[in-house]
């Protein structure tokens, strides 16, 4: 057996906790992955993992070796990017994770962009709300919006900054009138986002201190943002989204802006990768292409 291939197949299932789970990870059959930590085993003449039937665990020399083998994993990956630098064309298999509405219409079409202009470069996109760990899942990096966990060994990068905007419909605004203030909101009906249990407060800046947070009165409360665009185009409350999400609909007038006075509250967007010593080609060039284009997308979603 490759000794280096044994290694990585043993750290994955150090990572995620049962050969099955690498097994699945790695697309090998659960025996497979025990035939490589065993031939690890047989090398070093002694056992790396404590095995029952109901869980593992590392044995002191496998946790000091799973450390030691990160690290060479690490180097040889750093290797082969040279590798790639050299060539001067990205190659191999690219996997990002992003939220599906912001993938969808903003951070996928950069990305296949990339792969259009790099033919030696594959991706493999997730499109899912869900956060994602990347020590686990083998993603290359991980697109998410908003406040960031502390995460040891992750380093992100900020590429877009959200402007969220109040908005509504022409004949809801016929019939409720049109909010100037913010004091101005209880008096309406705004269609919700949020998780069950979990509602996502309507955020203001202020001069000084941390933004207003506001709940406005509701008898719609969504967790899909373009349902809650929809349901304000339809004419069932106030919406508060991101101008990206309704260019379309503040270009025909579907619906309307209101209270363009305040700065608008800014989500911001990170993309984020697991620490290296050196960052793969290929990674390099999508947080590069990410960081160019999405700003721009942002301003003309503002200038809508």
């Amino acid at each position: 057996m490759d000794r280096l291939t044994s290694m990585a197949v043993f750290v994955r299932a150090v990572d995620l906790g049962s050969f099955a789970a690498a097994a699945a990870a790695l697309d090998l059959s659960a025996p497979m992955v025990g035939k490589h930590v065993r031939f690890l085993e047989e090398r070093l003449g002694a056992r790396l993992i404590n095995r029952t039937t109901r869980r593992q665990s590392l044995t002191n020399l496998g946790q000091a070796y799973y450390e030691r083998c990160r690290l060479v994993l690490a180097e040889a990956e750093a290797a082969d990017a040279l590798a790639d630098d050299e060539r001067g064309e990205p190659r191999g298999t690219l996997k990002v994770a992003m939220p599906v509405l912001f993938g969808q219409l903003c951070a996928a079409p950069v990305l296949i962009d990339l792969a259009r202009r790099h033919p030696s470069l594959a991706l493999e996109l997730s499109l899912s709300d869900p956060i994602t760990d990347l020590a686990e899942t083998g993603f290359d990096l991980a697109i998410r919006t908003g406040p960031l966990d502390d995460r040891a060994g992750v380093v992100g990068r900020l590429v877009a900054r959200q402007p969220m905007t109040v908005c509504a419909a022409p004949a809801y605004l016929d019939r409720n009138g049109r909010p100037e203030r913010i004091e101005d909101l209880s008096g309406h009906q705004a269609i919700l986002y949020g998780r069950p249990g979990r509602l996502r407060p309507w955020l203001f800046p202020e001069d000084a201190g941390p933004p207003r947070e506001i709940l406005p009165p509701s008898r719609l409360k969504l967790d899909d943002l373009a349902a809650v665009r929809d349901a304000a185009v339809a004419g069932m409350g106030l919406a508060w989204l991101p101008r990206w999400l309704m260019r379309e609909q503040l270009r025909s007038g579907a619906l309307v802006p209101l209270m363009p006075g305040r700065r608008p509250f800014l989500y911001d967007s990170h993309v984020l990768w697991l620490k290296t010593p050196r960052l793969p080609q290929k990674v390099r060039l999508a947080v590069d292409a990410l960081a160019a284009a999405l700003p721009g997308m942002m301003d003309a979603a503002s200038g809508a």
